[in-house]
């Protein structure tokens, strides 16, 4: 799941396409939360695409192809936080392509990372987790 290392080589190979797009904000939440909880850099295998893993760090979540010696397939780089206001809103981000086919990938690992994730954050939880207070059934109004 994990790796120590960063990955660049999104930031070295030519690209076939760059477009502006925008991350939904549960997606980016999530992303920012795994990595603050369970290691900088994470790594993924996208469940029915076996050959591809997804790599998650702060700056970059890459898509790539463990067959091809790691070599990038499709990339979301250069995410816009810097005066961001709500968590609600979608991120603006960069989507490169470097394979011709990667556009048909997006959104199926895009749902598998969110998954997963999932998982390993659940995973991740204390099994005392039940601290919550409760609140009493009869709570007295103010009288006016």
């Amino acid at each position: 799941m994990t790796d120590t290392t960063l990955y660049s080589r999104h930031d070295e190979i030519p690209r076939l396409a760059t477009r502006s797009g925008t991350m939904k904000a549960i997606y980016y939440n999530h992303v920012q939360t795994a990595l603050s909880r369970l290691n900088p850099t994470i790594r993924l295998t996208i469940p029915k695409l076996k050959h591809l893993d997804l790599i998650l760090q702060k700056d970059a979540w890459i898509v790539v192809d463990k067959v091809l010696n790691d070599y990038p397939i499709v990339a979301w780089t250069n995410f816009q936080v810097e005066h961001r206001e709500s968590l609600h809103k979608p991120v603006p981000c960069e989507l490169r392509y470097f394979h011709y086919a990667a556009s048909t990938i997006v959104n199926r690992t895009l749902e598998a990372m969110e998954l997963l994730l999932g998982e390993e954050l659940a995973a991740d939880l204390p099994d005392d987790t039940n601290n919550v207070l409760p609140f009493p059934a009869n709570i007295p109004t103010k009288p006016e």
